[in-house]
């Protein structure tokens, strides 16, 4: 392992010496976005107040194993920081094998504990490692033990505050000097997602020795202080709060093309900080009040490729939107704010502002939402582009079945056919099941057989004097007609 040398010794501070010296104190936190938190998005966050950053949840070990990951999905400079690099992992010693690539840029390590997504079940980490306590505390005391920076964690609550307490306990003793407390369970996201528990982590906050940031239901800025205060934390993180509005922590609701076009500057300026995909989703979820009112724009936006396209829509947004504001450059907030009937504010679409989802019919079999947060569902995208996505998913999932199927059949030969997952026979000329065998000799050679002898018997004569019937295939007795003279 790499030698503790004076700089980094006197770097790796512990508690609230590391959040004080190092991080400065910081109350305004952006949270690690998969695709979302890249470089590009962290400036133009510090921009606008946001004190700490997260990079994107990084998978440790294929930032172990390849360079070409590494490059392309860590970028930084050195106006990003304090920043504090995540990783996705399982296993202790690949986590430290990547943790040691980034320990010299960055000034802390994350490891994931609260994902609740599909894919950390699949690749099992995040939140279904929470079960896991052992496995847990053996991935922060390696890191704790091994690298030039400290180790903090994020989690997701469970439903009972005492084994909470008791697992961030777990986690202070092994290591942990900061824990970011999700007041939600595994099982409250999408539609689901609901309310998240201040109280559960207050409850933390109070049990442990350690700074702890609070994260959930942070829409307005005005949320921000609410929290510190009904939680006593030491600093907010929101997620996608500062998607929807990246001044979140400002107080301000700035004018969407403004934060877009000032992204997609930083973007330009700072090569390599983002990638046409993060681009074009931050703008997604940037335009996302007005999107409807220029589905035209929409469209474009969902399947351009490029910059320079996305810079035009862009600019294409702006002009619509001032001159539908007789180009208003700041939006004043009323002295009192006008509810809708879900006690949601109405504010104007070409200004920055979360996204709700939309309540679901009381016979969904999904509960009703109201002012649980915002949401970064797919409600913004047109439905001709949402009917594409899940076509392609069909598709890939069929795929995924038939390598899953013929994988599952071990040295059994599988038949030749590209749609079939039967066995197929090692002596079949075509390499195929029976059912195959047949339809392919009948597809290619007997069809015309089967017209000359018609045309035979309506002039009297037999098949057998023009044509001789022969085995295509001697395993499957795939009957072919081969002319006498050696034409097939």
């Amino acid at each position: 392992m790499t030698d503790l040398n004076p700089a980094t010794t006197q770097r790796k501070l512990k508690g609230y010496d590391f959040y004080k010296s190092v991080l400065n104190s910081p109350k305004y936190i952006v949270a690690p976005m998969v695709d979302h938190s890249e470089y590009a998005w962290r400036v133009l966050s510090r921009r606008y107040n946001s004190q700490l950053c997260y990079t994107p949840m990084f998978h440790a070990r294929l930032f172990a194993e390849s360079e070409n990951y590494r490059r392309t999905q860590f970028t930084t400079g050195p106006e990003d920081r304090p920043l504090i690099v995540q990783f996705c992992a399982n296993d202790p010693e690949t986590l430290l094998k990547a943790a040691k690539h980034v320990e010299n840029d960055c000034d802390a390590v994350d490891i994931n504990l609260g994902c609740p997504q599909g894919i950390a079940r699949k690749g099992h980490y995040g939140s279904f490692l929470m079960d896991e306590w052992d496995r847990v505390c053996d991935m922060v005391k390696i890191l704790h033990e091994n690298l030039n920076v400290p180790v903090t964690c994020k989690i997701r609550v469970f439903p009972e505050v005492s084994k909470t307490i008791e697992y961030a306990k777990r986690m202070q003793a092994a290591g942990c000097q900061i824990l970011t407390v999700h007041g939600r369970t595994r099982e409250m996201k999408g539609h689901k997602t609901g309310i998240a528990d201040w109280e559960q982590i207050r409850a933390v906050k109070a049990a442990l020795d350690i700074p702890v940031f609070a994260n959930g239901n942070i829409c307005y800025f005005e949320d921000v202080d609410a929290c510190l205060k009904a939680t006593g934390c030491d600093g907010v993180m929101t997620a996608e709060g500062n998607l929807y509005n990246p001044a979140l922590f400002t107080g301000e609701l700035p004018p969407c093309w403004k934060m877009a076009e000032e992204y997609m500057q930083i973007c330009k300026e700072f090569p390599n900080s983002a990638d046409i995909g993060p681009m074009r989703a931050h703008l997604f979820k940037i335009f996302a009040p007005c999107l409807t009112e220029h589905a035209d724009l929409r469209t474009d936006l969902a399947v351009k490729h490029t910059f320079e396209d996305l810079w035009e829509i862009t600019q294409e947004l702006k002009r619509r939107l001032l001159a539908a504001t007789n180009n208003a450059q700041k939006y004043d907030p009323p002295a009192e704010w006008e509810l809708d009937s879900r006690g949601l504010r109405i504010l104007p679409t070409w200004i920055c502002q979360p996204h709700f989802r939309p309540e679901l019919p009381q016979d969904s079999g999904a509960p009703s939402q109201s002012n649980e947060g915002p949401s970064t569902s797919d409600s913004n995208v047109p439905d001709e582009i949402a009917q594409a996505r899940i076509r392609r998913k069909e598709a890939k999932s069929e795929i995924l079945a038939s390598k899953k199927a013929k994988k599952s059949l071990g040295k059994l030969p599988v038949c030749a056919s590209t749609a079939c997952l039967n066995v197929g026979s090692t002596k079949c000329a075509f390499s195929c099941c029976k059912t195959c065998c047949r339809a392919k000799a009948v597809n290619e050679r007997v069809s015309v057989a089967q017209k000359d002898s018609t045309e035979c018997r309506k002039d009297g004569d037999s098949l057998s004097e023009s044509r001789a019937a022969e085995f295509a295939c001697q395993v499957h007795r795939t009957l072919v007609y081969r002319d006498e003279s050696g034409m097939n």
